[in-house]
């Protein structure tokens, strides 16, 4: 996000609001805060966290809860995330008056915020004291100076009719009536609080559990007693390799996640870590489910979870969403309540236990699910998580009662997974240890090099430690022997792959590493290559790149990607009937030509999980659970902060993206290598409602003319929109200011010398019959769409290259299409774009010739 709107509005030595550069905010959830500002007109600032920055509305009359009110909501500018500090008073000048804390809390969505944003419509929950639920933000369609929007609350459990003024507090009150003698506006405010009474804020409608209830009280060994909402010891389960046989057990899903215990007492509701650990704070996403209950004493047992695109448990999705890297939804899987409204169950058969529990979470509130299970077929029920790539099972006494610590009554049974990596380094020892501390592991990557996955450290003998250390775990150097060294420990000693470890492991887990991986053993009968060789089945996050095909004129050599594709019937374009498969077939059909636009550039990408006729989502990150193909690197940002952004590093790269549902490649203007300098200047031509596509062609040819008088030569692209881009390269490349500036003036220059077909400003009430030329693309980390990237509209168009000597033949900028494309590019003789990495041309010289 932006701040410099917000540096150039405000004299940051006469006013106290916090500069700019002082909003990196990270390692927790994203947050809202909601101000009362009694400026020129009192308002409500509502500001919600994207990024490093907070998304600002200034909302006239405040939220209501009332879902058929829809309150008018001005976008201001972005605000550093510091902002959420302020109280106090703003001098004379932008923004005069005095500010107040309405509320602050954290929100969450289970869309991409940015994209929703970019599309008008976002959906949320606030997690405050004054503001709960679930609301929508809606841009409107009316043209005005500023974007409006409206916000509204959803009907959920929370809606009512509480307006903000029905909850101020009496410092909110006073400040009101201290600013009424200023505006007249603020006086008719003062005299209605004046009126009113104060309110609570609400809370969620009851939670039926009746029948929950009645259960409990006639279990087996049901008691009554009286407990408060501290922490209280849970039941812990022993490791064990098989499930136990019989139905004398039950079994449950292992969830990956984290253990939590809810104590509800007297109405009040805590969450605890098992290691007794409050964590109310820290996902008020469940603690507001749970209050939703409605239960006046109760003690839960569960795991909480992140979910994937595909509805699976992901642990480092859970992760990132609690360091605020990510936005993954969250779910409480609840499997045991020892505790519910006076009656203790602790002595209650567990079968029992559950079945209170599946009758209190019926209609359950969101984030809260049941965890089942099934009685006996242990066995089964292990495989059949083994091939949904479950962590495991749960497998626990159907009689047993609720006792806390380890014990035998509750085993976990996790998937093992074994496999064979190349040694490519060790770790010294520590402590006591003999010989050296793990082996360092690496797999084949598709480059033709090694990928670092983690080290081993356990299931080695004693006679084993010292063999090795005299052979693999000696010298070694402190430079990586191999090119993917991400997540290895800084105390490495690297060595040349010579020998293979095969080792058993539970899952991959964060930056892709192999978790609680232990020696199986040394394969002293295998060579590293053997692993590339295809002497094994390799895993599908590890699968070898095949031969590269052999290359047309003009056309880059790129590898035959082979990742396995999942749901390849799943309809992505539902109007063309185009599926999954057909998206990978035309990547896989266009990749020679495709990749060179791509490869080694920071890429944001657009995903449609469920198809265009659903949400799509916006992502410029590496996504919860890691890519295997798929570059990263580590980039500084606008404010300041540093994020790690994808970048495509060959085909398996892009087949790997499109796996995960992305139809549109959006590159950055420059490299991962070279961040800070751009080697491609584009402008977009964007035609506005009702010009013809004839005015299009003509002004990309005047464009070119224009830019040909400077002394740069450009070339053309079809946008798969409405419009073309003219691309201008530079070598050398040059700094991101310099061509932002150029690009701009460009771009006023043309619609200053043509202002009946050119604009330069992006409002759309002045665009009728205009063509936009815009210059935005050419920041640092703003985008284009790449060269034969798909667009996610229907008819399935693509941006397409052109030679100037075409253009005149093409009737739209969504002339080719998924199946158009490929042929056209079996019948081309050369390259449209030939010669365009190669040709030298200095903006700089450019520039200091004109001013000279």
């Amino acid at each position: 996000m932006s701040l410099q709107e917000y540096k150039r509005k405000r004299r940051f030595d006469r006013t106290p609001e916090p500069l700019a550069e002082s909003s990196v905010r990270t390692g927790a959830r994203p947050i809202f805060v909601v101000q009362l500002h009694h400026a020129s007109r009192r308002h409500y600032d509502f500001r919600l966290q994207v990024g490093d920055a907070l998304k600002s509305w200034s909302v006239p009359k405040g939220p209501s809860y009332d879902p058929k009110v829809k309150r008018l909501a001005v976008e201001v500018e972005d605000h550093p995330v510091s902002y959420a500090d302020f109280q106090g008073d703003i001098p004379e000048g932008y923004g005069a008056g005095h500010v107040d804390t309405f509320d602050r809390g954290y929100w969450s969505t289970p869309y991409d915020p940015e994209a929703q944003l970019e599309k008008g419509h976002l959906q949320f929950e606030l997690y405050g004291d004054r503001l709960k639920g679930a609301w929508h933000l809606v841009r409107s369609g009316k043209p005005s100076r500023q974007p409006t929007w409206f916000l509204f609350h959803d009907k959920d459990q929370f809606a009512g009719e509480l307006e903000a003024d029905d909850l101020l507090d009496a410092r909110m009150v006073a400040s009101t009536k201290a600013a009424a003698g200023k505006s007249g506006g603020a006086k008719e405010v003062a005299e209605k609080l004046a009126r009113a009474r104060r309110k609570a804020p609400p809370k969620a409608k009851a939670h039926r559990h009746g029948k929950a209830v009645e259960l409990a009280a006639n279990a087996q060994g049901a008691r009554k007693a009286r407990i408060d909402a501290e922490f209280y010891e849970p039941e812990t389960a022993r490791l064990k390799d098989d499930p136990p046989t019989g139905d004398g057990w039950l079994h449950e899903v292992k969830w990956d996640g984290y253990r939590i215990l809810a104590a509800i007492a007297d109405g009040e509701v805590h969450l605890w870590s098992r290691n007794a650990l409050p964590w109310d704070d820290r996902i008020p996403d469940i603690l507001q489910a749970v209050q939703a209950l409605g239960l006046n004493s109760a003690r839960l047992d569960g795991e909480l979870i992140a979910l994937d695109a595909d509805g699976q448990p992901d642990f480092n999705g859970l992760q990132k969403t609690l360091s605020g890297e990510a936005n993954a939804p969250l779910a409480y899987m609840l499997f045991d309540v020892p505790y519910l409204e006076g009656w203790d169950l602790s002595r209650t058969p567990l079968i029992e236990r559950k079945a209170v529990l599946e009758a209190l979470l019926q209609d359950a509130p969101a984030h809260l699910s049941y965890s089942s299970h099934v009685v006996g077929n242990g066995a089964e029920v292990f495989k059949a998580a083994a091939e949904q790539k479950l962590e495991g099972i749960m497998s626990k006494r159907a009689d047993s009662p609720y006792r806390g610590g380890r014990g035998d009554d509750w085993l976990k049974i996790k998937r093992l997974e074994a496999d064979e990596f190349a040694v490519v380094g060790y770790t010294p020892a520590k402590g006591g240890r003999e010989g050296f501390g793990s082996l360092l592991l690496a797999r084949p990557a598709p480059d033709g090099g090694w990928t670092f996955v983690g080290r081993v450290g356990t299931g080695f003998s004693n006679e084993q430690l010292r063999a090795l250390s005299k052979t693999l775990a000696k010298g070694g150097s402190s430079k990586p022997t191999i090119g993917h060294t991400e997540g290895a420990p800084r105390e490495s000693k690297w060595i040349e792959p010579t020998a293979v470890a095969e080792v058993y492991y539970r899952g991959i887990g964060n930056q892709n590493l192999l978790r609680q991986a232990s020696l199986k053993t040394m394969r002293p009968d295998k060579k590293p290559q053997d692993l590339r060789d295809g002497d094994r089945a390799p895993p599908a996050s590890a699968a070898p790149k095949a031969p590269a095909k052999k290359r047309g004129k003009g056309k880059p050599a790129t590898g035959e990607p082979s990742i396995r594709i999942t749901h390849p019937d799943k309809v992505l374009y539902p109007d063309d009937g185009y599926t999954k498969q057909d998206v990978v077939d035309y990547y896989r059909a266009v990749m020679d030509w495709f990749l060179p636009g791509v490869v080694g550039r920071p890429t944001s990408l657009i995903r449609f999980p469920e198809g265009i006729g659903h949400p799509s989502f916006f992502q410029k990150h590496i996504p919860s659970g890691g890519l295997h193909y798929v570059g990263s690197a580590r980039l500084k940002e606008e404010t300041g902060a540093s994020a790690v952004y994808l970048y495509p590093k060959d085909a398996d790269s892009i087949i790997e993206l499109v796996q995960y549902n992305t139809l549109e490649f959006h590159p950055w203007g420059s490299h991962v290598d070279d961040p800070d300098r751009a080697d491609r200047v584009v402008f977009d031509l964007d035609p506005g409602p009702d010009v013809p596509w004839e005015r299009v062609v003509a002004a990309a040819r005047l464009t070119r003319k224009l830019l040909k008088d400077m002394g740069l030569e450009s070339f053309l692209r079809t946008t798969g929109g409405k419009g073309l881009h003219v691309v201008v390269p530079l070598k050398p490349a040059s700094d991101w200011e310099t061509v932002k500036q150029f690009a701009q003036g460009f771009a006023s220059a043309l619609a200053g010398a043509h202002p009946v077909d050119f604009v330069a400003v992006s409002t759309k009430s002045i665009r009728n019959k205009k063509i936009f030329v815009d210059y935005l693309r050419n920041g640092r980390g703003a985008t284009a769409v790449a060269s034969y990237s798909l667009r996610g509209r229907p008819g399935a168009p693509v941006a397409v290259p052109l030679r100037w000597e075409e253009l005149g033949k093409i009737r739209s900028g969504a002339a080719f299409d998924i199946r158009s494309t490929p042929e056209r590019l079996r019948r081309l003789r050369k390259n449209p774009w030939e010669g365009i990495d190669a040709l030298e041309q200095s903006l700089d010289e450019v520039l200091a010739r004109l001013s000279g």
